[in-house]
């Protein structure tokens, strides 16, 4: 797929490494921008299996 991108590109070796490092920061803004705030909500990292009430016991218990 790189070697794809890369004969697709058009100039020389420097232009097309600048346009690569381009295309790769344009992917990274459109993922933390649209796709990550998306899916987000979607994912189960704000589930916690710890009981917050502190009846636990632990050394602060």
């Amino acid at each position: 797929m790189y070697g794809w991108i890369w004969r697709h590109l058009p100039g020389n070796a420097l232009v097309r490494a600048l346009l690569s490092l381009v295309l790769a920061l344009a992917v990274v803004f459109v993922l933390f921008q649209y796709v990550f705030p998306w899916a987000e909500p979607l994912l189960p990292f704000g589930d916690g299996t710890l009981d917050e009430g502190g009846t636990g016991t632990g050394r602060n218990g």
